[in-house]
């Protein structure tokens, strides 16, 4: 499984194509992407952070033809792709109707407030505080900078010489989970669909979606992937990421009807393949994903229940491993 070298900031993939990436690509550290040619240009996702997002324009300003960004395009509504969107000048933002919709219920405010109330939240505070409150700037974000295009499913772009298609694979990560596939470079970038050596978090679910999601991005036959989350790869790494869907949904068929409660399950499931991703404790809100799509009427558990749910396995984990996060 070739993995490019993880390291942080442009990696050229072909004439006019670069990844932004951010290690450790664990919660909040993700990748982004610039389409240029003959003179027009594609930003793909903006940044947790203002700070953040202005160092990345900064390095795309030293490329031949990214000193100036025309149109951003969000993969999907989590903030650490779309936060440093007002930072972007008079680009067009671009991503579906359902993403637009999805980032509208977003407050800046509670992530910038974080550092203060973190231990007014509980466990979800604590989780939420040691994952992300400590390692971004969120100032600057008074407002969210929402898409000023959407469209439903699918949208063809043409940047100069090059053709970029948008795709909306979702739900599955998120409510919608668009992909850009530059034909011409046969490079894809996958947004959150794709978490390259860490384990992926279902949001919206169903699995299903993202296991056909994952046999959608294969079936492109793409070079380079660009994903979400982690280094750049190719195509090998999203079989991987599929197998973990699949190794993760059998597991817990067999518990949910042996009666085990999700938490448990979570637990007992087997994942020493996947010893060395990161992020283990997301298997938790994974589980509960898949059990909620066998039972619907298990009990909601809103985000803040799977944050201190994963707070307390995060806890265990690290007791029994002496492992700590690091960034």
């Amino acid at each position: 499984m070739a993995n490019w070298p993880f390291r942080q900031g442009v990696h050229e993939i072909a004439d006019g194509i670069y990844g932004y990436i951010q290690p450790d690509g664990t919660w909040g550290w993700s990748n982004a992407g610039l389409v240029t040619s003959a003179g027009q240009t594609l930003l793909i996702d903006t940044l947790m952070s203002v700070p953040l997002t202005r160092d990345m324009l900064a390095a795309f300003a030293r490329l031949p033809g990214g000193e100036r960004i025309d149109m951003v395009m969000n993969t999907h509504a989590n903030p650490d792709h779309f936060f440093g969107n007002g930072v972007v000048e008079g680009a067009e933002i671009i991503a579906t109707a359902k993403t637009r919709h999805e980032m509208e219920g977003f407050n800046p405010q509670a992530l910038a407030n974080l550092s203060a109330n973190w231990e007014n939240m509980g466990e979800a505070g604590e989780f939420l505080f040691e994952t992300m409150g400590r390692y971004f700037d969120f100032s600057g974000v008074d407002e969210l900078a929402l898409p000023t295009r959407t469209f439903d499913s699918a949208l063809t772009l043409k940047i100069g010489d090059k053709t970029v298609e948008l795709t909306d694979l979702g739900p599955a990560h998120t409510e919608s989970d668009t992909i850009a596939h530059v034909l011409e470079d046969r490079t894809v970038f996958t947004g959150d669909l794709m978490f390259n050596e860490g384990h992926p978090i279902v949001w919206a679910g169903p699995f299903e979606n993202w296991i056909a999601a994952c046999d959608h991005i294969i079936a492109l036959d793409p070079q380079v992937v660009v994903p979400g989350h982690g280094p750049i790869c190719d195509v090998e790494n999203v079989h991987t990421m599929k197998g973990y869907f699949e190794h993760l949904r059998r597991e817990a068929r067999g518990r949910f009807e042996a009666g085990m409660d999700w938490r448990e399950a979570a637990r007992d499931i087997p994942i020493k393949e996947y010893a060395h991703w990161t992020d283990s404790e997301r298997v938790v809100a994974n589980v509960f994903s898949l059990y909620k799509g066998w039972d619907p009427n298990l009990p909601h558990a809103p985000p803040p229940v799977l944050f201190a749910e994963m707070n307390r396995y995060r806890k265990e984990h690290h007791a029994k491993h002496g492992c700590g996060h690091a960034h």
